[in-house]
């Protein structure tokens, strides 16, 4: 269905390119907003706005977190094991694991995988930012022990996993993977939290 307003099939075109939004679904948000008052409107504009301008990667991490509050609130955060850090794909990855309540150590978000089908090499990915963690000792004040490579079970995560190993070995640093409760293929965004708790719990060294 075509709209004879402008503004209706913008907002929907808009809708239509988010991942997992077909051009039905992108209707009825749409319609939903135009039932909305202005205020609400409002709102979900000033909240997109902020997002792009306020939001940025933790220096230490490359976790999303606020301008203002850099490095990140976990980074910071007292009662976190700082001798552990867990590498993973994406920010919505790290919420997965905090929604777990049992993982209490550092991060590492590569924002990527390798994938070279894809033309997606190490160099395009957050990986050199993670060996600057290990390449200044001052960059850590607590020496890092075990790196947990959590990357969803994927070609590309295998990929991914094989080469940070391969780098980190010269730093005799434990490198260790989350244990295969996690079908092979799945993302990790979209494990439940008692699946991921038992594979972080069962993780065993490469």
């Amino acid at each position: 269905m075509r709209y004879t307003s402008a503004a209706i099939e913008t907002l929907i075109e808009e809708f239509s390119k988010l991942p997992g939004i077909g051009r039905k679904t992108a209707q009825r948000l749409t319609m939903y907003i135009l039932q909305q008052p202005p205020s609400s409107a409002g709102r979900l504009a000033g909240a997109l706005i902020d997002i792009k301008e306020k939001v940025i990667r933790c220096s230490v991490c490359q976790n999303v977190t606020d301008r203002d509050a850099d490095p990140c609130y976990i980074c910071c955060g007292t009662g976190r094991d700082r001798s552990i850090i867990c590498v993973v794909e994406s920010p919505v990855d790290v919420l997965a694991f905090e929604k777990t309540g049992h993982y209490k150590g550092q991060y590492h978000v590569l924002h990527g995988l390798i994938s070279p089908l894809d033309g997606i090499g190490p160099d395009d990915i957050r990986l050199r930012e993670l060996l600057i963690r290990f390449d200044n000792p001052h960059h850590e004040d607590i020496p890092v022990k075990e790196v947990v490579l959590a990357l969803s079970p994927t070609v590309e995560g295998e990929t991914t996993s094989l080469y940070i190993s391969r780098q980190l070995k010269p730093y005799g640093i434990v490198v260790t993977k989350i244990a295969r409760g996690i079908p092979v293929g799945a993302e990790l965004e979209f494990i439940d939290e008692a699946t991921l708790s038992r594979a972080m719990e069962g993780r065993f060294a490469v």
